[in-house]
């Protein structure tokens, strides 16, 4: 299994090389997940690219982030730079970008970021379809998760096995966004999960900080199920961090062996939030896995100091070497050196003379081709065949082993050959709807679908497909609404079988289509026959994206909730558009059942197949309070406090979207009806406490 830790900067990539890292993942400026790092600018990359592979260590650039149109072509010369100077792999997470690198730089591999919200084998076949060389697990899946994943997948594994948990499955957060502009799905995460919050009016506590993960006891487990990378998180961590952090992990792999106290007390030491945690990995979510940290928490002063004077030497990560050198008569001195890796390089010398008084020694020339010091390479065999009676100058031998092992490190560092294509245009059948667009209901509840909602006639009505039985859809039918199944985000692999009967169900009831929210649920409109919508699950951001949903086969697609609404004006539209412009939008979907975990009453834990009916708050610091309402396979969904409302604002109007959504999630059947005729043109007053979300304002 390759080790894969953090490199936030320039030092931290030397901490985590030195202390026995296979590879590393680095940004480069600002378009990746940890935008808050210090990251390396585009003239460092190819230094840090040449340090790492002179020492034979991989470098996976992070791209992990939603890209704007007006993005794309930075990001286009960011591959193409991580090409030319050899970078190993691009992380990523936009479907827009992914399908631009597979055509421009078809030869560098791309690797799925935890963004992507991969979490069933569909989703990495899916994936290996897209052009992924490996994909990054979601942290919230268990050992039985991953390793039926790992026995069938096309495609690499890589799994988080060390450092922060987000609350929320990863590339599903809003909170940070809708909050404060500062988008997680675009690297600036403000971290909202750490700060207290009362549940129900309860005490304040910490319901959304999650201890730090910890895998060191089951590193057999992930080998023997045939995972491929181990990551480590903390690119927003000290270079010390790294380095303790990685030298352990790095042992313990390398000695086939769980952590010793000492090392437990260390990692715990090098951070932690009251301790780890192993409960998803062990399928156990619950109140144990939660702890928060302290703002003036010490850090570990003398095991960091240790931690840098070590990497500081620079000694620790050496490249072994055999060197084999010749002496013939009449002939020029030859020396071969090889490394571990199958790299041979040879350099030539002068002629030795005839000895005039003490001929050349075969031990001498050893020790003068051992002296490789302040080099990477330590010499691990050195050979010397020496014709009798001759004689060399110190100095040529010591020029015949620099020229030797400067010859090895070009080599050890020289990118590969790889090819370049020009970026494809966009098509050119794009549909920007010219018209008003059209309205579409999400409901979560079948009383909102009153007999004067359905009278209405939505143009298509997004019912969850776990309560779509529930609804009395025959007046939706009857007035020519589609129904359209709306997947739960989050579906594991032994939830499958569950999801596809209830869309069997669906289609009974009349349904005509489903709303997909993740990579892996693209297989079910072949399965189930139903056409495909693309759900606000997919993190549609760019004009690229919204081709690569076309290729997908999606009639539709559902755009982001943090584009302004120039961004959405300006997108080609390759097919037709929606955005959500009513409702409280979801900022988490967590895996741990909050309901369950304040201990009130989750129906699910206690049997019943039915979701809990009871909606619950949380308030934070500020007063605010915050819908929690129950999701698919006992999970929890957490709403944005205030309503989205744009009935008011000609703008979503002009954007060129087929339709415009209604989210209804806490509203009564009544309000239902009164904000669709509001949005109808009909005259009436605004919801109490709205805001205009990030239509205006945008993130960052």
């Amino acid at each position: 299994m390759e080790l894969l830790s953090p490199a936030g900067r320039w030092e931290a990539m030397e901490a985590a090389v030195q202390n026995g890292a296979d590879a590393v993942y680095l940004g480069c400026g600002q378009l990746n997940a940890r935008r808050g790092a210090e990251n390396f600018t585009p003239e460092q990359l190819p230094e840090a690219v040449n340090y790492c592979h002179l020492r034979g260590v991989k470098v996976y650039l992070t791209v992990n982030t939603l890209l704007s149109d007006r993005e794309l072509p930075q990001a286009e010369d960011l591959l193409r730079l991580a090409s030319r100077c050899g970078v190993d792999g691009v992380i990523v997470q936009d479907w827009g970008l992914a399908a631009l690198a597979r055509r421009i730089v078809p030869d560098l591999p791309l690797h799925g970021s935890t963004q992507m919200t991969v979490h069933t084998l569909a989703g990495a076949e899916e994936a290996a379809r897209l052009g992924m060389r490996c994909v990054v697990l979601g942290r919230e899946l268990s050992r039985e998760d991953v390793s039926f994943i790992c026995r069938n997948s096309p495609i690499a594994i890589e799994v988080f096995v060390h450092g922060a948990l987000c609350m929320c499955w990863s590339g599903q957060c809003a909170m940070s966004a809708l909050i404060g502009r500062r988008s997680g799905n675009r690297g600036a995460c403000a971290q909202p999960c750490r700060l207290p919050y009362r549940f129900d009016g309860g005490r304040s506590g910490h319901p959304l900080s999650l201890k730090d993960a910890s895998l060191a006891e089951h590193l057999s487990e992930l080998r023997d199920m045939g995972v491929s990378i181990l990551k480590l998180e903390g690119r927003m961590k000290r270079p010390e961090y790294v380095a303790v952090v990685t030298r352990i992990y790095a042992a313990l792999l390398r000695e086939n062996r769980k952590p010793t106290s000492e090392e437990r007390r260390q990692l715990e030491l090098a951070f932690s939030r009251e301790g780890f945690t192993d409960g998803y990995w062990r399928g156990r979510p619950g109140p144990d896995m939660f702890g928060s940290r302290a703002e003036d928490a010490a850090s570990p002063e003398e095991l960091f100091r240790e931690a840098k004077a070590a990497y500081d030497r620079g000694d620790l990560r050496t490249v072994p070497v055999v060197m084999s050198a010749r002496f013939r008569v009449g002939e020029p001195a030859r020396l071969t050196v090889s490394d571990s890796q199958g790299n041979t390089v040879s350099a030539g010398g002068p002629v030795p003379e005839p000895a005039r008084s003490r001929p050349l020694e075969a031990e001498e020339v050893k020790s003068r081709l051992a002296k490789t010091g302040g080099t990477v390479f330590r010499p691990e065999k050195v050979e010397v065949s020496l014709d009798p009676g001759l004689s060399l100058s110190a100095s040529a031998v010591n020029a015949l082993r620099r020229e030797g092992l400067e010859a090895l490190a070009a080599l050890r560092t020289a990118p590969p050959e790889r090819r370049e294509d020009a970026a494809p245009n966009m098509p050119e059948n794009c549909r920007a709807w010219s018209k008003d667009p059209g309205l579409t209901v999400t409901l979560l509840h079948p009383e909102q679908l009153a007999e004067g909602l359905a009278e209405l006639a939505p143009d298509i009505a997004y019912l969850p497909v776990e309560r779509m039985a529930d609804f009395s859809v025959t007046a939706l039918r009857d007035r020519g609404t589609e129904l359209c199944a709306l997947l739960p985000r989050i579906c594991t692999d032994h939830e499958t079988p569950e999801l596809l009967a209830l869309l069997e169900r669906a289609k009974a009831l009349g349904c005509a289509s489903l709303a997909v929210q993740n990579l892996g649920q693209l297989v079910l409109g072949e399965r189930t026959g139903l056409a495909m919508r693309g759900g606000p699950g997919l993190n549609v951001f760019n004009s690229r994206s919204l081709a690569q949903c076309r290729e997908w086969g999606l009639e539709s697609a559902a755009l982001s909730f943090e584009l302004r609404y120039e961004q959405i004006r300006d997108l080609k539209k390759p097919l037709d558009c929606e955005a959500a412009v009513y409702g409280r939008l979801p900022l988490m979907i967590t895996e741990n059942c909050l309901i369950s975990n304040a201990g009130r009453g989750c129906e699910v834990r206690q049997g019943r197949a039915v979701p809990c009916a009871a909606v619950h708050t949380l308030t934070d610091r500020r007063g605010e309070d915050f819908p929690v309402l129950p999701a698919f396979g006992c999970r929890s969904e957490i709403e944005n406090g205030k309503v989205l409302y744009l009935a008011d604002k000609p703008e979503y109007r002009q954007c060129g979207l087929r339709w415009v959504n209604l989210r209804f999630t806490t509203e009564p059947p009544e309000e239902c009806v009164r904000i669709f005729r509001l949005y109808r043109g009909e005259a009436g007053d605004a919801p109490d406490g709205y805001t205009r979300g990030l239509f205006y304002r945008g993130v960052e």
